[in-house]
């Protein structure tokens, strides 16, 4: 075996004798430079949602067609395509995506375009999915967050990276709020409030991680809060909205109408004791108590079937995922991939919070999807898109971190 380096990179050439597996092996090949303790992490999430979306599907006669594994081989088709776009994002890599990310950026905003369109669908009463046929349909706002990390991160991070300074700009970060406010408006006006609350914190997150000035942050979260009294002052919230809130708020509020689904939810949990009632076992999911319990309520299952020992394991992985997501913004060897790295996070993190939270009566009920466990093809695929972006973030730091 001979050898060099090129730009503090190690370059091996090996001899046929050594064949495949040992450029495999290499220190510095693809198959050593992925982080497996986050693949497998994603990987057993997902295959504990998939058994939590047959248990919650299988007996609902009524969404099923009459076959109980209806649900279940949809969410293994919708994961092994998100597995796919994962591995085509790493191929691709995260800085060849730069040049096109203004593309990617414009076809995401035609797309929401298109929900508030006659090609829209009402779902839960949020105005937010396109029906493409055949019985499968698309949340363009779910691809909406990855391209307001990419663009925020591509504009944050250009002067930066190229030397011409220490931290981006007042005017930088003006372009990037501005870019990012474009998307959120139109999925404001579906109106589809949980994926602009996710949204807020991405944007949160990825001027935290920047360098950007905190005077930024503060004065969006001011604002934030504005807006919040604003809205509810002039009654621009809907009302399926208001009644969300209002069983957050009172908890006791009306269990037979507008608290019904977080009512039920809590039975179904605290009903689960420590070790839960078993998988397929529990008597709130098989008598069908919970609604939507497939996609924004699978957690429930968990709580029911799992126990305290099984949900708790679900968080546990979750942050397991978040914790090397931290590693590789941290380890990232430009802002572009640190930004990007710290917006999938702060998805991440926020959306399993808010999803977690609304079963448990600690956060307002907002129609979001727990990342990897929930039925949903969309948000599927996004979450696994995000998986390869951390993936190539991670490849291009060098070799000894």
């Amino acid at each position: 075996m001979t050898g060099g380096s090129v730009g503090g990179y190690a370059i091996r050439r090996f001899s046929p004798e050594r064949g495949t597996f040992a450029k495999l092996l290499a220190r510095d090949s693809v198959v050593r430079r992925l982080d497996w303790v986050l693949l497998s992490a994603a990987a057993v999430l997902s295959a504990v949602g998939s058994l939590l979306v047959w248990s919650a599907t299988r007996g609902r006669t009524s969404i099923n067609h009459g076959d109980p594994q209806y649900f279940l081989i949809r969410h293994l088709m919708n994961l092994a395509i998100g597995i796919g776009l994962c591995v085509g994002t790493i191929a691709v890599g995260h800085r060849r995506v730069r040049g096109v990310i203004p593309i990617l950026y414009a076809v995401s905003i035609l797309l929401l375009l298109a929900v508030l369109s006659p090609l829209g669908s009402t779902v839960n009463g949020a105005h937010s999915w396109i029906v493409i046929g055949g019985g499968f349909s698309l949340q363009p706002s779910e691809f909406a967050k990855i391209t307001i990390i990419l663009g925020m991160a591509m504009l944050l991070s250009a002067r930066v990276d190229a030397g011409d300074q220490l931290t981006p700009d007042n005017r930088t970060v003006l372009q990037s709020l501005g870019m990012a406010a474009l998307p959120m408006c139109v999925i404001l006006l579906m109106p589809d409030l949980g994926s602009t609350m996710v949204m807020v914190v991405i944007v949160l997150g990825v001027l935290l991680s920047s360098g950007a000035s905190n005077r930024w942050v503060l004065g969006l979260l001011a604002v934030g809060a504005a807006g919040a009294v604003a809205i509810w002052q002039l009654q621009l919230l809907s009302k399926y909205q208001i009644d969300r809130f209002a069983a957050f708020a009172n908890p006791t509020l009306d269990p037979s109408g507008v608290g019904y689904n977080t009512a039920q939810a809590r039975i179904a949990i605290g009903s689960g004791g420590l070790l839960g009632k078993g998988l397929f076992h529990g008597t709130q999911t098989t008598g069908q108590f919970v609604p939507e319990q497939q996609t924004d309520f699978v957690f429930t299952v968990a709580g029911e079937e799992l126990g305290f020992l099984g949900a708790g394991l679900i968080i546990l992985i979750m942050g397991v995922i978040l914790w090397r997501a931290c590693k590789t913004a941290r380890n990232a060897p430009d802002l572009y991939g640190t930004v990007i790295a710290a917006g999938v996070v702060a998805w991440f993190a926020f959306q399993s919070f808010e999803n977690i939270g609304m079963t448990l009566g600690i956060m307002p009920v907002a129609g979001i999807p727990l990342p990897f466990v929930s039925y949903g093809g969309s948000s599927m695929f996004a979450v696994w898109i995000g998986v390869g972006l951390l993936q190539s973030v991670r490849m291009q730091r060098p070799v000894s971190a």
